[in-house]
């Protein structure tokens, strides 16, 4: 059975009976997180993130879990649904307290850059096959 961290103190009371219900699920599977990710669709680090609180699991997770664990989906899915409503919605709970202050409103350095090489290099791909399109369905001289 895994030693689970405690969940963070900002999680709601139905995400944090969600959470406590898949690590259940998932302690009675025997599967660690790396077993876990090649049985569902979803990465070893997306299972830490969910059965931490620290991200929503999606509704798609919640299923492939109960599938491994042959366990009723409908209670877990009705449980989902409840702590939706109450998740905050939008970012990560945080799982420590948070560091400083980050402005989030200034782009890092070289972002601007990074965005107009990025439509340089989308112009040019669309540039090549509208060319090899018009190369291919003009009829070839033959004397």
């Amino acid at each position: 059975m895994t030693r689970w961290r405690p969940l963070p103190d900002a999680l709601p009371r139905e995400a944090r009976h969600l959470v406590g219900q898949l690590r259940t699920l998932k302690d009675r599977t025997g599967l660690s997180l790396a077993e876990l990710a090649r049985r569902t669709a979803y990465s070893k680090s997306s299972w830490q993130r969910y059965l931490s609180g620290a991200k929503q699991p999606p509704r798609g997770a919640v299923q492939a879990l109960c599938r491994v664990a042959r366990a009723d989906q409908a209670r877990l899915l009705a449980l989902w649904d409840l702590a939706d409503q109450t998740w905050p919605h939008g970012a990560a709970v945080p799982a420590e307290p948070a560091g400083p202050a980050v402005d989030t409103a200034t782009p890092p350095p070289g972002a601007e850059y990074r965005r107009w090489r990025a439509a340089a290099l989308v112009s040019f791909a669309v540039i090549v096959v509208l060319l090899a399109g018009l190369l291919w369905v003009l009829p070839t001289g033959s004397g």
